[in-house]
């Protein structure tokens, strides 16, 4: 077998759902298989799975076991050659998989492969590629210059780069298992950087390839949320303790770090846009979609260049194809108001999310 997928869910039903059915049509024309590790949801996560994906391998926690652990139980049960950990709020392209694993194979000595992230906005992510997150740099990133610990290198390209993000990241089984696989030390946030870094440190090459694009609908949190900003710095105090010679003024960075984001933390909660145009892609409109926006809508069957400012675009995946649609969320990414709303093929919701700081928003109809 060629890959495995290996998705670890905890409570989002729908956007695994979406997921689930991009990385089927992905993986149509390889020898792959899909395992999904529930970190005990008590959402309908499982029910849908077992569901709609019977071929899915579902393996459920009965515990909430973390990132770490519930993706090390995923990789110990796959079969494949490579195994690729990917986020559940994640919607790959068609051709995802075969462009990494083509990449992967021409190269003499790979380690991780990822790839461009963007968010449900279609903004690019830049934690997408990242350079070691040494003291110097992680100082200078709580002052608000992420300069250094982003990697210069164009969102386009195809490069070596040190580390990668959790939410994609393509790798051999072998590889992973020979440096241990997630370090279960950590329970969120910091993981992927310190996999990262050991398959860096172990003489494999980093890749990321920014020929090939995946929605993340989460994207990486601001360090002005004060949780977010707590598992940040306390994950890189487990980095530095087992990476780097221990450094006092670290943990004095640590404090200030979370008593910083704590003071400047937003205390505003992001204003819901009035919509004033709906367009659907699409050959036709649902009549119960219709009922539930309750908006003007438009019918396009084509992709339009231009959108009006304050509208929503959903798009029909019974008639388009994923890569279509990212290509589209990016060439529309500036900030002009505009949300996205993806209808997944044979599905009564669509879904999309506007911020890294909300669950997104699924309309049933």
């Amino acid at each position: 077998m060629k890959l495995s997928v290996v998705i670890l869910n905890y409570n989002v039903r729908y956007f695994l759902e979406l997921c689930l059915k991009s990385v089927a049509t992905a993986i149509r024309d390889l020898e792959a298989e899909i395992i999904v590790v529930d970190n005990n949801s008590t959402d309908e996560s499982c029910k849908m799975v077992r569901s709609l994906f019977p071929d899915v391998k579902l393996i459920r926690n009965q515990d909430n076991l973390g990132f770490s652990k519930g993706n090390n139980i995923g990789v110990t049960h796959a079969q494949g050659e490579y195994v690729c950990i990917l986020n559940p709020d994640t919607v790959v392209s068609e051709n995802t998989f075969k462009q990494l694993i083509d990449f992967a194979d021409s190269k003499e000595n790979p380690g991780l492969v990822g790839c461009q992230l963007i968010d449900g906005t279609g903004m690019f992510l830049p934690e997408s590629k990242r350079n070691v997150p040494t003291l110097n740099v992680a100082l200078k990133k709580l002052l608000g210059n992420t300069k250094q610990y982003y990697n210069s290198l164009n969102k386009d390209a195809i490069g070596e780069v040190e580390i990668l993000v959790g939410a994609f990241m393509l790798v051999k089984k072998e590889v992973y298992t020979s440096v241990g696989g997630f370090d279960e030390d950590y329970f969120m946030y910091g993981e992927d950087i310190d996999l990262s870094y050991k398959i860096y440190k172990s003489g494999f090459k980093n890749y990321y390839y920014g020929k090939s694009t995946v929605i993340h609908f989460k994207g990486e949190s601001t360090l002005r949320d004060a949780q977010y900003a707590k598992r940040f710095y306390g994950a890189m105090q487990i980095f530095y303790k087992k990476h780097f010679k221990k450094n006092p003024l670290f943990s004095i960075m640590v404090w200030l770090g979370i008593k910083l984001a704590y003071v400047f933390r937003s205390s505003s909660t992001i204003k819901p846009l009035f919509i004033k145009h709906t367009y659907v892609i699409s050959k036709h409109i649902d009549k119960n979609l219709q009922a539930k926006l309750n908006e003007p809508i438009y019918l396009q069957n084509l992709f339009l260049r231009e959108i009006s400012n304050n509208s929503k675009v959903v798009y029909d995946l019974n008639h388009l194809k994923y890569e279509a649609i990212i290509d589209d969320m990016k060439s529309k990414s500036n900030p002009r108001n505009i949300v996205f709303r993806l209808l997944p093929k044979n599905s009564n919701f669509i879904i999309g999310s506007d911020s890294a700081i909300n669950r997104g928003e699924v309309i049933q109809f």
